[in-house]
């Protein structure tokens, strides 16, 4: 006869209770968190995609500066890839702007009797203000136009709106040759002073990455920014002395005077009177004065190192959500 297991007849013992959370072991989660935390430390590892420190946001920056040269290239040689007359859109614009903007403005209100050299007052002005219009509709797109390359790439972010300011410059570099052949045309001959439009290219350009860095942060949370920045734009555009000069309307005690400094410390009309006192000789023979290249080296500055801040700030931010 077989023996009887020992303790065969007692009841089973219950299950045991999950430990409490005021007990030793409920601690248990939270001190393994912190082990694993300390751990990953320990050996280099970070969250994902976590903002890095300003330092190393603009190591890794300059270690793709050939990506973002390359991007900027790619997106000028596409934009007019499925029109018939391709990159000589990127001429005709700006023309065909000046012309409707001449007719407007020189035939029917007739300021042009007010201003000498007004075609290459007028072309000028057109050429620059658009570069910093471009620049600034392409920031707000630069990541919400973007997102399956932010989502499925890691890289700094910031890469994508200079790279599209970047492309603008080189839409802007590409279209003054037909600019040049316009001022030759109207008897505005190339000079030493043409020389002074490189470090105000220079200036702008820092300028509208600045701006266009802001509103690519604000229209990544908010889309519909790009939608609304048109009628904006087209505000400060005529505020700007595009189509008439701001020193002449501000010339006068018709004019308060809080206008007349908002007017004069205008960033555009900073910016568009800089390339006209460059390149048309009826402003190089005048006197410039000298608070104009320090308005726009401030205003370079403030919006070129602000603008890239405000957007480093929301870097683990971008692409989600």
């Amino acid at each position: 006869m077989a023996a009887t297991p020992p303790n065969s007849s007692a009841s089973p013992s219950p299950p045991a209770a999950p430990p409490s959370s005021d007990s030793p072991a409920g601690a248990a989660g939270p001190a393994r968190e912190t082990e694993l935390g300390a751990l990953a430390r320990r050996h280099g590892l970070t969250v994902s995609g976590a903002r890095p420190s300003l330092p190393a946001y603009l190591r890794q920056l300059w270690s793709r500066r050939h990506f973002i040269t390359a991007f900027a290239t790619a997106r000028l040689t596409a934009q007019y890839s499925q029109a018939k007359l391709g990159q000589i859109w990127q001429v005709m614009t700006p023309l065909l702007n000046a012309t409707v903007y001449y007719f407007i403005f020189g035939v029917l209100l007739d300021t042009k009797h007010d201003i000498p050299d007004f075609i290459p007052f007028l072309v000028t002005g057109v050429f620059i203000w658009t570069f910093t219009s471009n620049s600034i509709m392409a920031g707000t797109r630069a990541i919400s136009g973007n997102l399956g390359l932010v989502r499925a790439l890691h890289f700094p972010r910031a890469a994508l709106p200079i790279g599209l300011a970047l492309q603008q410059l080189q839409q802007l570099l590409f279209s003054l040759g037909a600019l040049a052949v316009i001022l030759v045309c109207f008897g505005e001959y190339p000079g030493l002073s043409w020389l002074l439009a490189v470090p105000a290219l220079a200036l702008q350009a820092v300028f509208n990455t600045g701006i266009s860095m802001v509103l690519a942060r604000l229209a990544a949370r908010t889309p519909d920014i790009s939608q609304l920045m048109p009628f904006l734009l087209r505000t400060w555009m005529y505020v700007s002395g595009v189509m008439w000069s701001v020193d002449r309307v501000t010339k006068g005690e018709h004019v308060p005077h809080l206008v007349t400094v908002a007017l004069q410390c205008n960033p555009a009309a900073v910016y568009i009177d800089l390339m006209r006192f460059a390149l048309v000789e009826s402003f190089t023979s005048a006197q410039l004065p000298p608070h104009v290249w320090a308005l726009a080296a401030g205003w370079a500055l403030v919006a070129g190192v602000g603008g890239f801040l405000f957007f480093w700030k929301a870097e683990e931010e971008y692409g989600r959500g």
